[in-house]
């Protein structure tokens, strides 16, 4: 299974606007070094990061800084702000009626796609951005 770079792409743009506070100005230029993506991705997801309250982005040169104490955002707060599909499964719509496994597929595996959908969503409710901070920093000192 896959997944886009979406979550993975603004947790990065997240914890580098943490590890540069006060350091750097963190514009989307000097995001997309760090995420070494073009700056229009980082703006593109600095505006959904934003309008989830996620952020605040200071135009031109000022840079971006958290909206929340990292302790209080969430891996499913960011999953939510950046992913346009709330399914993690896309359902085949028209299997076969006439097949005895085609007419059934949904009523024995719609369920427990679901149940892996919600499990996973809880687990993301439980990572918090401090985590993902006090997770960098150990490696940062070895």
């Amino acid at each position: 299974m896959q997944f886009s770079s979406r979550l993975p792409i603004a947790v990065h743009i997240l914890l580098a606007i943490v590890e540069f506070d006060g350091k750097e100005k963190t514009t989307s230029t000097f995001l997309a070094g760090s995420v070494n993506v073009n700056p229009v991705i980082i703006r593109n997801t600095l505006g959904q990061l934003k309008a989830a309250g996620l952020v605040t982005v200071k135009a031109g040169e000022g840079g971006s800084s958290l909206a929340k104490a990292p302790k209080d955002i969430t891996l499913i707060d960011v999953f939510d702000a950046v992913e346009k599909e709330e399914a993690l499964f896309h359902f085949h719509e028209n299997p076969n009626p006439e097949c005895p496994v085609g007419k059934n597929v949904h009523a024995v595996l719609d369920n427990k796609l679901f149940a892996i959908q919600d499990a996973m969503r809880e687990k993301m409710k439980s990572i918090t951005l401090q985590d993902l901070i006090d997770d960098m920093n150990k490696i940062l000192v070895q």
